[in-house]
């Protein structure tokens, strides 16, 4: 069969075609740059206005008229590429608006590649209306909106998705959801809005290419390696402050026991390869279930500080602190559990082996493509 996957997230989409090309099947991803981080993409849209004069023309011209030229150019591309974007079995957006355009032309591009295919799917792995407005609500004990409604972070308001509240953007939200076959969760964080909604196709786990992320047993002989890798652009949304002050807690008595590696907005290839001698790896706080950057780390035997809530371990019937440590938003606690493991070295392999172990039986991305396929097929017109 013919797969278009629309749109690119934390290399979700190149996994899941990673996986289905093992099963055999045609799969092409178009997408621009997921930011700094470069994930591969066949079909690439290039955006022209991001630096230097052309974004400040762009940026007067949308202040003044509310044109956008970046997204004017980006629908310009998607229609010279008909051709290759036309005539698929199956069509899957990776959020209700992959391009980063302005509301009208993210419907506009939707309504195009609609139009050329068959079987339309919408994913939620990213905000959008249903999980900003849930985490808006307040529905949850703390959510990706926690640092912005405390007042802790006014820099980087469009990390937090409120866009997605915004009258263009709601009535984006309800035209995609009148013209898709259904919509697909890829974790609890978004299953947790989506639950009993009439167009929900239930929980597919983020796929793993657990063929090339290779498993490495810790050595605990020496310093213990933390990681911590901050996107600037979500370092309050993903808790990195909170990360920060736990590790200045734990350096005031175990600074020689330790040793801390910090970086900052490294595209995905080097990410990886920075992270391949630490034992413990820091992800997000405001989450309930894993990131893909955690995911990859487990893969590889990292202990991961992130998303492990009450909600995941039910629903994937696991013990705390066994395959990932969640990371609460409170500094302190994040310390004590970090000084537990220095303490408990067995831990660290414990929970190493565990965590690969995990990975492969939820998220491996043969499984995964398969049920991704099963869940098309099943809801095909």
């Amino acid at each position: 069969m013919k797969i278009l996957l629309v749109g690119e997230y934390s290399r979700l989409h190149n996994s899941l075609k990673e996986g289905l090309l093992r099963l055999n099947h045609d799969v092409t991803i178009v997408a621009s740059f997921d930011g700094f981080k470069k994930y591969n993409v066949d079909l690439l849209i290039e955006k022209r206005y991001q630096t230097g004069l052309k974004q400040k023309i762009k940026n007067l011209l949308y202040l003044i008229s509310g044109i956008d030229l970046e997204s004017i150019n980006i629908k310009s591309q998607v229609k010279r590429l008909q051709p290759q974007l036309s005539n698929y079995d199956f069509v899957q957006f990776i959020n209700e608006a992959p391009f980063g355009c302005t509301a009208k032309i993210e419907k506009d591009i939707f309504d195009l590649i609609s139009s050329w295919n068959n079987n339309i799917y919408l994913l939620s792995c990213g905000t959008d209306f249903i999980s900003v407005s849930y985490a808006n609500a307040d529905k949850l004990r703390y959510s990706i909106l926690t640092p912005y409604k405390n007042g802790k972070d006014r820099t980087f308001i469009s990390a937090y998705g409120l866009k997605f509240l915004k009258p263009e953007f709601k009535k984006l939200h309800k035209h995609i959801y009148e013209n898709i076959n259904g919509v697909i969760a890829s974790d609890i964080d978004y299953h947790l809005p989506l639950k009993n909604h009439p167009k929900y196709l239930g929980l597919i786990p983020n796929p793993v290419n657990t063929d090339v992320l290779t498993y490495k047993r810790p050595k605990t002989e020496e310093k213990i390696i933390i990681f911590h890798g901050i996107n600037s652009s979500n370092y309050y949304k993903k808790g990195n402050d909170i990360f920060e002050e736990a590790l200045e807690i734990l350096s005031a008595n175990y600074s020689e026991r330790i040793k801390i590696i910090t970086v900052r907005s490294m595209p995905y290839k080097d990410y990886i390869k920075a992270l391949d001698g630490a034992h413990i790896v820091f992800d997000q706080i405001y989450a309930y279930d894993q990131g893909y950057n955690a995911l990859e780390a487990m893969a590889q035997g990292k202990v991961v500080f992130t998303g492990a809530e009450k909600e995941w371990s039910n629903y994937y019937n696991v013990e705390e602190d066994t395959v990932a440590i969640n990371a609460l938003p409170n500094a302190t606690h994040i310390a004590k559990k970090l000084e537990w493991l220095i303490n408990n070295p067995n831990k660290i392999t414990e929970i190493s082996k565990n965590a690969r172990q995990f990975i492969e039986e939820h998220h491996n991305y043969i499984s995964s493509a398969k049920n991704y396929l099963k869940t098309w097929q099943e809801n095909k017109e």
